[in-house]
């Protein structure tokens, strides 16, 4: 399985020979850096820990900085579960390449949010009708449960934060590795505003593209 931290840049296009037009997003993928190599004798489990971006160290607390030792502080740390820990060493460096043009992966980052909303966008409510004494009541979300618990049910449909989730999309194709610049572009939308932290590993439940498709015909 392969693994990497990445940044959002933004969404563009890739024009192919026959002159389709494919939407991709553009993620940022500078080198990752193995800070830490698990194992299940040490550890109990197989995972290897990998750092990106840079980060101030005064905003780092010691622990974390005498973790990291001569490696430097990263503004992201994350930890990936996998079998072939032993292949892998600290100070490695994780780069684009370790991904193929064409292979199907799975994207996560924080969803954009949207601040406070209401239950009729929030959850999709109908809300109440236009006439018959129902002034000021078109959005609202109308009775909330049972009088005698007197309290609200944990997981009430209600307004509150929306967005700003952690989330992800599943079975994206890899269309184009720039090696040269470190970015990694991917067919349609992942998550996230643009300059959010994603995670990129392969796809668990991978659909086969019909580009591959074609290519064993």
């Amino acid at each position: 399985m392969n693994f990497i931290i990445g940044k959002k840049v933004g969404m563009s296009q890739v024009f192919g020979e026959d002159g389709t037009v494919t939407p991709v997003t553009v993620l940022d993928v500078t080198p990752n850096i193995v800070t830490q190599v698990k194992n299940i004798e040490k550890d109990g489990y197989n995972a290897v820990q990998l750092g990106f971006g840079a980060r101030k160290a005064k905003n780092i607390s010691k622990p974390v900085l005498g973790h990291l030792k001569d490696l430097g502080p990263f503004a992201v740390l994350k930890e990936f579960r996998t079998e072939e820990g032993a292949a892998f060493e600290r100070g490695q460096e994780i780069k684009v390449d370790t991904f193929e043009t064409g292979e199907m992966i799975d994207v996560s980052g924080v969803s954009i949010g949207r601040g406070f909303a209401g239950v009729v966008k929030r959850h999709g409510f109908a809300g109440s009708p236009a006439t018959h004494g129902h002034k000021d009541q078109h959005r609202m979300p109308g009775s909330i449960g049972a009088q005698e618990p007197q309290h609200v049910f944990k997981g009430t449909r209600m307004g509150g934060h929306m967005g700003a989730e952690n989330c992800t999309t599943k079975n994206l194709q890899v269309v184009k590795i720039d090696v040269e610049h470190n970015q990694l572009l991917v067919k349609g939308a992942v998550p996230g505003s643009n300059g959010g932290i994603v995670v990129v590993v392969t796809a668990k439940n991978a659909k086969q593209s019909a580009t591959s498709k074609e290519d064993k015909k």
